[in-house]
């Protein structure tokens, strides 16, 4: 049985975009686990993050998968103030997704700023969520950056 198409597979058919889909467990909610699970370096499989800022839409923010969001490096880049992350509940609330599966491609359309760091742009291509658990497509990171609207910051730093 073929998996079904999400709505970030459809927007990238749409828009005529290449990526290749990689399934794994959806028990999987980590980007350093599907790094691990679909054989491919943890610093090219891009983690999506919710930052809520006060008074304001929340923010996505693509991260490398061996790194962690700096808020204070967030900040300065983008001269929001008083951002936190958001819990797991407030990220699935406000995206509609369950963590995991948080994808700026799936959430065209909505009142997000997108983010993504910039060492994305030290490679050709990206794994990203497809929008469900389970589920990450690799493709070109100046297609990701075009159709998200995301803006390359420098706000990861290494895990340890």
């Amino acid at each position: 049985m073929k998996p079904k198409k999400t709505n970030a597979m459809r927007v990238l058919d749409r828009e005529k975009v290449p990526y290749e889909p990689f399934y794994f467990s959806p028990e999987i909610h980590s980007a350093d686990g599907v790094a691990e699970a679909v054989g491919v370096p943890a610093e090219q499989v891009f983690k999506t993050l919710v930052a809520v800022r006060p008074r304001s839409h929340p923010l996505l923010v693509m991260v490398p998968g061996d790194s962690h969001l700096s808020l204070k490096k967030l900040e300065k880049a983008t001269g929001f103030e008083g951002l936190r992350m958001a819990t797991l509940q407030e990220a699935e609330k406000l995206t509609g997704l369950k963590v995991g599966g948080i994808s700026a491609l799936a959430l065209l359309g909505k009142r997000f700023d997108v983010f993504i760091d910039a060492s994305a742009l030290r490679f050709e291509r990206i794994l990203v969520s497809a929008g469900k658990r389970g589920i990450n497509i690799k493709l070109p990171v100046k297609d990701l950056i075009r159709i998200t609207h995301a803006t390359p910051v420098e706000v990861a730093v290494p895990k340890g």
